[in-house]
């Protein structure tokens, strides 16, 4: 048996297992080994998984998995993956690494990391709610009392619906908003095939869509399950620009396992 060094690092209760994969060992199409390695009761636990890669031209490439062995942009994961890699002496404060929507830059800040996230063109309306893409899709709905919503079963049934089969599926967002630049939200995320305590996309994507349908202006704080995170933006006739998703990053544990 083989002993796999690993770390697991959290971003506002979204939890992730990383391995420092500069040698390239462990191969990027290994979804039994990201699956196990993320199972609660088997593996190490976490709702995904990254390698950090080298790759000329950018700090390193950061390969996420969920939980499931899909792929997809993970914003919390990003700004925990920056966190790692400082840790690892790969970056200081700033850093700039290959995402699979794109290169992507970040900044450190304490135990913070401030991560520009992919522009995004539109955001849909879909029967009185919405649907927006910020580097995976995400359907939000506005719910009144957001802490004792049924997000799993409702998540679910949304994930799940014909509407959204033929593109993969979506996560689902439900949001309550609490002030003018404040909001809550929990989301359902497609992959873990539950909720999760914060999904950095999905609140970045709930923030684009109060702003369509309620008129919130940048900065907007997100209040989740697991923490606080705060969204800014640019918006004009061509979309929303110079989106950061700013939270903490913090490093739980580390340790081996016989793969």
């Amino acid at each position: 048996m083989q002993k796999l060094k690993f770390y697991k690092y959290q971003g506002t209760g979204n939890d992730f297992v990383m391995i420092d994969n500069r040698d390239m060992a462990i191969a990027s199409e290994n979804v039994s080994l990201v699956k196990r390695l993320c199972d609660r009761k088997f593996g190490v636990g976490a709702d995904g998984l990254i390698l950090i890669q080298p790759l000329e031209g950018y700090d390193f490439e950061m390969i996420y998995f969920n939980a499931d062995g899909t792929k997809s942009l993970c914003g919390n994961g990003c700004r925990s993956a920056v966190m790692f890699a400082r840790h690892l002496g790969i970056v200081g404060n700033k850093a700039s690494f290959m995402t699979i929507d794109g290169g992507l830059k970040a900044q450190v800040n304490d135990d913070e990391v401030k991560l520009g996230m992919p522009d995004v063109k539109k955001v849909e309306e879909i029967d009185g709610d919405y649907y927006v893409n910020t580097g995976s899709p995400h359907y939000v709905a506005f719910v009144d009392e957001v802490k004792d919503y049924p997000v799993f079963e409702m998540g679910r049934s949304i994930r799940n619906n014909e509407h959204f089969a033929p593109k993969g599926g979506t996560n689902v967002n439900f949001v309550q908003k609490l002030s003018d630049h404040e909001v809550f939200v929990r989301t359902y995320e497609r992959g873990v095939e539950d909720e999760t305590l914060s999904c950095g996309t999905g609140v970045t994507g709930v923030v684009l869509v109060c702003h369509f349908a309620k008129q919130m202006t940048s900065p907007v704080t997100v209040q989740t399950l697991g923490g606080t995170l705060q969204i800014s933006f640019d918006y004009d006739a061509n979309g929303y620009t110079n989106i950061c998703l700013q939270g903490p990053a913090k490093k739980v544990f580390e340790g081996e396992i016989e793969i």
